[in-house]
């Protein structure tokens, strides 16, 4: 079987950012949207996927519509769970166990959210039923986890890489087990 393309979008700017929003359904500004349906004019793609929080649902939708695409929701692509974190400034919880957490989320999950591994799970199995030139809207964190499942890096690793709002991550993969992947470009 041939290559296709996925492209993975971080949805736009949420009405209110610098929160821990995780699966605190906040919808994208006007601005953060219009910024993602500028990003992919000249991506080609024939499938929209996106996590069915309104952030990026709404996001997919404005740019499904654009080209007469449905757009599937799929809460697999959901933001790890904060638990008792989730919508909180981050400066409103525990500075040593949220650091705890940013050293280790697997060790170290938010009080009552969800483990790294259980992101890493649910988007590894998102990514099985991707087949073809693909754009999924998403969130950082589910990102970062489709990284890991793709290309192996560390958890640790995956902070280095800078996923601000609207940005598109575009890889080519063969499918087949294990899975064959590149990265094709980065674009914020």
């Amino acid at each position: 079987m041939s290559a296709f393309h996925l492209h993975l979008m971080r949805h736009g700017a949420p009405e209110t950012s610098g929160l821990l929003l995780g699966h605190t359904d906040m919808p994208a500004s006007l601005a953060g949207i219009a910024a993602c349906v500028q990003q992919v004019t000249d991506l080609s793609f024939g499938t929209v996927v996106a996590s069915d929080l309104q952030r990026c649902a709404v996001t997919a939708d404005g740019i499904a519509g654009s080209r007469a695409l449905p757009v599937t929701r799929d809460p697999r692509w959901r933001e790890l769970d904060f638990g008792a974190w989730d919508g909180l400034n981050p400066a409103r919880a525990d500075s040593t166990a949220l650091a705890r957490f940013w050293n280790d989320p697997e060790a170290d999950p938010p009080p009552g959210g969800e483990r790294w591994s259980s992101l890493v799970a649910r988007v590894d199995a998102a990514l099985g039923s991707i087949a073809g030139d693909t754009l999924v809207v998403t969130h950082g964190g589910a990102i970062r986890a489709a990284m890991a499942c793709l290309f192996g890096f560390e958890q640790r690793h995956l902070w280095a890489f800078d996923l601000p709002y609207a940005c598109v991550v575009s890889l080519r993969l063969w499918p087949g087990t294990p899975r064959i992947a590149q990265i094709v470009g980065l674009w914020p």
